[in-house]
């Protein structure tokens, strides 16, 4: 039978959040409720609070989790009650073009959950991402669920759902960061922190991170940025240049998300060079760039969406690297908070205080 739990939602754009009692549905066809441990507070359930992703209020914020699964629906078998997981945003279908082409981490057709979660009197709630995890308990799709070594802290786990994996992915699965490369971040939030701890963990030779706001750029270097360059006071192409011998970075991974720093991504790489977008811009935000240049610069323009990455391949293997003490994802935690205090970790976010505020039940 349905139960019921405490949530955060966003009850309208731009009000404050609240905890309310949440119905959560028993799990039907491929469908899993998930006792939720911890969750990240990430900026995409900022956007979602300030109508920045769409209008669908009252949204269930919360995404970036980690929890036990606590029953299933019939036909699930890719997972079981009792297995710990961290939430995933990409349930690949395997029936799309993308997927069977052989590249599930561009699946077109990912799903979430087909039951809704309510509120008491019944009224549908938008989970952000498909996920709504800023409660005790959480219903996904049960493709949704990627089961990991449970050895690990769900504060950290739950980080791989959405920011740290968007980062270390930016590096390592779309801009193919090797060994002896030079990378450039632009934006050292929590994820240009994790590109510059994927480009470490890839053997990049040379890091140069890039910010306004020297207390993150003090926190880059702890993640293994090599070089820091503050943009408010030095012009960061020319200083990224400048410590490439004169060529520019071959990875350029802008975290950012807007067009003046696109640009100085674009012109700090090395000919035939990359630029990876994993910033997000928003919908007004428009790029002009003289096309002889992109003509005679050659190389690669890509985007990245959640790292590129398959959650069935990348999530155990980056808790696997977390455990041989190789990945330090605790690093990313600035506070653990309880469920009441979202709103006070939105505010923090925006005054740039922490990397990652997470929610422990």
């Amino acid at each position: 039978m349905a139960q019921e739990v405490r949530g955060a939602i966003a009850p309208g754009k731009n009000e404050p959040v609240r905890v309310e009692t949440i119905v959560v549905p028993d799990p039907g066809p491929g469908e899993a409720v998930v006792k939720v441990q911890a969750c990240g507070v990430c900026h995409t359930d900022l956007h979602y609070k300030q109508g920045g992703i769409n209008d669908d209020f009252p949204f269930l914020l919360g995404h970036e989790a980690a929890g036990v699964v606590e029953s299933v629906g019939e036909g699930v078998t890719e997972v079981a009650p009792g297995d710990f997981v961290i939430l995933n945003w990409r349930a690949v279908c395997g029936q799309c073009r993308a997927c069977l082409r052989g590249r599930p981490q561009y699946c077109f057709n990912t799903h979430n959950a087909k039951q809704k979660m309510t509120l008491k009197d019944g009224t549908e709630l938008s989970p952000a991402l498909g996920i709504g995890a800023f409660a005790e308990k959480t219903l996904v799709a049960a493709g949704q669920c990627t089961k990991v070594d449970p050895a690990v802290a769900p504060e950290v786990a739950g980080l791989l759902g959405c920011g740290v994996m968007a980062g270390i992915g930016a590096a390592i699965n779309t801009g193919g960061v090797g060994r002896g490369d030079s990378v450039a971040v632009i934006g050292c939030g929590g994820v240009g922190d994790a590109a510059i701890a994927g480009s470490r963990l890839a053997g990049a030779a040379r890091i140069i991170a890039v910010d306004i706001d020297d207390r993150k750029l003090a926190k880059a270097r702890e993640m293994g940025a090599t070089h820091t360059v503050n943009s408010r006071s030095t012009d960061p192409v020319e200083a990224i240049r400048e410590l490439t011998g004169g060529h520019g970075a071959d990875v350029v991974i802008e975290a950012v998300g807007r067009p003046e720093t696109y640009e100085q991504a674009f012109y700090a790489r090395d000919l035939a060079g990359t630029v990876v977008l994993v910033g997000v811009p928003t919908p007004e935000m428009k790029l002009e760039l003289p096309l002889l240049d992109v003509f005679g610069r050659g190389g690669a323009l890509k985007s990245s969406w959640y790292g590129d990455c398959l959650p069935s391949r990348d999530f155990p293997m980056l808790v696997d690297l977390h455990l041989q003490g190789r990945l330090d994802l605790g690093a990313f935690v600035t506070e653990t908070i309880g469920l009441g205090d979202v709103e006070k970790a939105f505010a923090r976010m925006h005054e740039g205080d922490v990397l990652r505020s997470v929610v422990v039940f």
